[in-house]
């Protein structure tokens, strides 16, 4: 790190690159084969025009969004931090939506109400800040994020975020034999498994079924920590797909989910230290399409939009010609995405183990709209579950029939691409605009309160 006034000069640069290390290290590099996979690609190439199509398009479409704004708290400690989440669930009537299109002139209120939405809004401590009766910013964290989803619920369900979440957990805890470390400081054992709140048995200090997140790991205690207020925003906007469907199960309403769309912002994956969540989610996706199925007589259709990203980069590139030239890919083409072009084109990796077969919940496409756009859809898997041979073999295999409610997909992301901004779907912009905190008049508004809130409490 430079001195204030110091400037680096050319010295070390001449160095580095006459390095025989740096020399060797450059030639050693795996080249991916572009003009090999660019026929390899024209070859495979599947025209969505040519698949069946479904008698019963959805006509209603659930979309969900997630942000969060992490502030600086006014409380006296260094480097104090909180963070602001929302989730936010959009249900817009596509059948309204329609019918107005189809007027010279749209009535915002009556286009306003062709949408409907839910939201979480939520706040939890980070670095340097401290609930009143609890230990340290860890200790807040865990006991905030326990009796948040334990308040937490959908208009319309019996059950609170916390009881779905408790039921994926029951649901993992066979494979979940390796029990992490226990959070409670000086502890040094592993973390005793429970639902609700409960005893440690070493300790006595309070555990929480939700600290089997481990989100309070990633808790930074000498700075920012923008990564565990993004796996949080991300576990609750997952979770929060799946208490919406248990929801549906609970109220019987099963005969109107082949009349439903699921779309989720970013990719049908859990990462991080909650990964453990995919297979649970999975499995329990996998078990309401089943019933619902034999009384809607088809699948559920669940798709996440991925926008940005490593897949995202790779199908901008293959849409460009040698030559520099847009449009490469074809319209209503789609690259349907196997384990071993993964491995070879975007994720290079010779593990045995299918590509995203411990995060993933759903298969990626490439997908270029009758419009132009291009998408990175996931779908939902439906009819396997992930860690068996079978599971295995629909991991690697291309054919259309792995891909649940293919053409129903595209026909839909052909009709909701948005034509405000580029590579999205419309009900997506609706919840990110209902999940979006703006950035810096969010901020302004949150440290303001933060101020008050001291303020108030030296008087």
């Amino acid at each position: 790190m430079s001195f204030e006034g110091e400037f680096a000069s050319y010295e070390p640069l001449r160095r580095l690159r006459e390095s025989s290390k740096v020399q060797a290290f450059e030639k050693s590099l795996v080249i991916r084969d572009s003009k090999t996979e660019q026929n390899f690609v024209k070859d495979s190439l599947l025209d969505v025009t040519s698949l069946e199509r479904s008698a019963t398009q959805p006509d209603l479409i659930l979309a969900f969004d997630g942000g969060e704004l992490l502030v600086k708290a006014e409380n006296g400690f260094p480097g104090a931090e909180i963070g602001y989440l929302t989730v936010a669930s959009v249900l817009i009537d596509l059948k309204k939506v329609n019918e107005l299109k189809s007027h010279p002139f749209i009535e915002p209120r009556e286009f306003r109400e062709t949408e409907k939405v839910e939201s979480i809004e939520t706040v939890f401590p980070g670095c340097n800040v401290v609930s009143q009766g609890e230990k340290n910013a860890q200790t807040s964290l865990r006991r905030r994020l326990h009796d948040e989803f334990k308040d937490i619920k959908v208009s319309f369900s019996d059950e609170t975020l916390l009881d779905t979440y408790e039921h994926m957990f029951t649901l993992a805890q066979k494979d979940l034999n390796r029990p992490p470390q226990s959070p409670i400081d000086g502890v040094d054992a592993p973390m005793t498994y429970g639902l609700g709140e409960y005893s440690c048995p070493v300790s006595g200090e309070a555990l929480f079924s939700t600290d089997a997140l481990r989100v309070h790991e990633l808790l930074n205690d000498g700075g920012s920590s923008g990564e565990m207020f993004g796996q949080i925003r991300s576990a609750m906007e997952k979770l929060w797909l799946v208490h919406v469907l248990r929801a549906f199960e609970s109220k019987g309403w099963f005969s109107t989910l082949k009349r439903v769309a699921f779309i989720v912002d970013g990719p049908l994956a859990v990462f991080s230290t909650s990964a453990w969540l995919t297979k649970p989610i999975a499995s329990e996706i996998k078990r309401i399409n089943e019933v619902q199925r034999t009384i809607s007589g088809k699948d559920l259709l669940i798709i996440g939009i991925e926008k940005s990203g490593t897949f995202f980069n790779h199908f901008v590139d293959l849409d460009t010609a040698r030559d520099g030239v847009k449009d490469f890919f074809p319209r209503q083409s789609a690259l349907l995405l196997g384990d071993d072009y993964i491995k070879k084109n975007i994720r290079f990796s010779d593990s045995q183990k299918p590509y995203g077969i411990d995060t993933y919940f759903g298969r990626k496409i490439f997908y270029k709209t009758k419009s132009g756009q291009i998408l990175v859809p996931n779908l939902a898997h439906l009819q396997i579950l992930r860690d068996d041979e079978a599971g295995m073999a629909f991991l690697r295999s291309t054919d259309p029939k792995h891909f649940p409610r293919l053409s129903d997909a595209t026909d839909l992301l052909d009709n909701l691409v948005s034509n405000r901004y580029p590579n999205s779907v419309a009900p997506l912009v609706s919840a990110h605009a209902e999940a979006a905190i703006p950035l810096n008049l969010g901020k302004r508004i949150f440290e303001d309160i933060a101020r008050e809130i001291r303020e108030r409490n030296r008087t």
